[in-house]
């Protein structure tokens, strides 16, 4: 288990600023970030106090982090919360989409924290604020509150009810070409409907002033279409029973390989992987030796299990060269990452298999949740597709990318990228 950062130095310091009974104090920043990298378990907690003194103090400490000049001690960074004589107050950067595990079904988790510590939680009007404040009336049970607060995000990150939010991706839908292979890939096992090219003649009955007539129109004016041939296996029945439907295919203007899952849940921490990726653009540079970096998709296979019980349809990545590059890159911005304490330790001891997904029955959208379909059999698209050569294409950059979340291109939301070596062949 992760354990929290003691604030005894802490506390010592603000006894220290409190030379008169007349002198009031309060919590001024509480950030919880639990820090993963593969090797160490530190839940990082950091409580920075601002004293509020009526009367001149002497100095403190630097390690406290403050010093006392003129009356007051100076925040070292923040948002200060006052508090009244008796009455303290914390503010804590949980991260939006951590508010509702605090929560609790219908507030459970908030009201029996409240009524254990003593305190109570305050939570922001607007969905995009990430702090909450915690008020009470001792240090101790801000100190408490707190603590199984972020023990409950600990418990939360590391679970599935928290998804990935980020990731780490070398787009790929950049090549117009790519992103038309894939759509005749989906139409071809869909079997969409297409316009037919074909002049005909459509009966049409006119109605006017009670009188009926009939006139032919040609199809010049009236789009008219019609279902190619199918093969036996794409009937919508039978793509039913196969399990093949739209929404686990994945969207060509997404099409990417990906490096490393994120779960980044406040701003800190998301600011913390843009610079971390920004940082590391030479390092990355060296590892593909400064020159272009092309890749072979070739053919298509099964993640895991058989192709009659598919999860995951892929196409497998072949570097041009086969020099080991691409993966040495790839290290690169894994370990900085993992050193930053931004990835899951299970994520960080998994070793890296690029490939480039197409299906995916984890994307599908049921219309009747009683009915669990988490497979699809893939043996017929395998056999059409199997030794499909999907063309050779230049890995431009490396993208740190918002989930669920797309730009005006349709890929993912760029929170900050580093390019790769340009274009030339040797």
């Amino acid at each position: 288990m992760l354990s929290l950062l003691r604030i005894d130095r802490v506390l010592g310091f603000t006894n220290r600023c409190l030379k008169s009974k007349q002198e009031h104090f309060s919590i001024m920043s509480f950030r919880g970030n639990a820090v993963m990298d593969g090797s160490k378990k530190q839940k990082m907690v950091n409580l920075v106090w601002r004293p509020i003194s009526t009367q001149s103090s002497s100095n403190v400490d630097s390690e406290a982090g403050s010093n006392v000049q003129d009356g007051q001690c100076s925040k070292s960074s923040g948002v200060i919360e006052t508090a009244s004589a008796g009455k303290h107050s914390v503010s804590l950067e949980v991260g939006a989409s951590l508010m509702r595990f605090i929560k609790g079904k219908e507030g459970t988790t908030q009201m029996k924290i409240e009524e254990e510590m003593g305190v109570k939680i305050i939570f922001p009007s607007s969905r995009n604020e990430d702090h909450i404040i915690i008020e009470g009336g001792s240090v101790d049970c801000l100190t408490k509150a707190s603590e199984r607060i972020a023990t409950i995000i600990d418990e939360v990150v590391r679970s599935p009810s928290l998804d990935y939010s980020h990731f780490v991706s070398l787009p790929l839908a950049i090549h117009p070409e790519l992103v038309a292979k894939l759509v005749n890939f989906q139409k071809s096992i869909l079997q969409d409907v297409q316009p037919v090219d074909e002049t005909t003649s459509v009966a049409v009955n006119l109605k006017a002033n009670s009188e009926t007539r009939q006139v032919n129109v040609e199809n010049r004016s009236i789009q008219v279409v019609s279902y190619p041939p199918k093969a036996k296996e794409a009937t919508s029945s039978t793509l039913f029973d196969l399990g093949i439907e739209k929404s686990i295919f994945i969207k060509p203007n997404t099409f990417h390989l990906t490096v490393l899952m994120l779960k980044l849940w406040n701003k800190d921490r998301l600011n913390t992987a843009r610079d971390v990726l920004k940082s590391i653009y030479p390092s990355v540079m060296d590892a593909l030796d400064n020159r272009p970096l092309f890749i072979r998709l070739k053919g298509l296979d099964c993640m895991r299990g058989s192709l009659a019980k598919a999860r995951v349809l892929y196409i497998p990545v072949e570097e041009i060269g086969d020099e080991g590059r691409l993966l040495r890159a790839c290290k690169v911005i894994t370990d900085a990452f993992v050193k930053a304490g931004l990835v899951l330790e299970k994520d960080a001891n998994q070793s890296l298999k690029l490939h480039a997904t197409v299906m995916n029955a984890r994307h599908r959208k049921r219309k009747d949740k009683r009915k669990k379909m988490d497979t699809f059999d893939a043996r017929e698209i395998h056999k059409q597709f199997g030794n499909e050569d999907w063309g050779e294409y230049l890995i431009q950059e490396a993208h740190l990318s918002q989930r669920f979340v797309f730009d005006q291109s349709g890929y993912y939301r760029c929170c900050a990228s580093i390019p790769f070596p340009g274009e030339h062949r040797d």
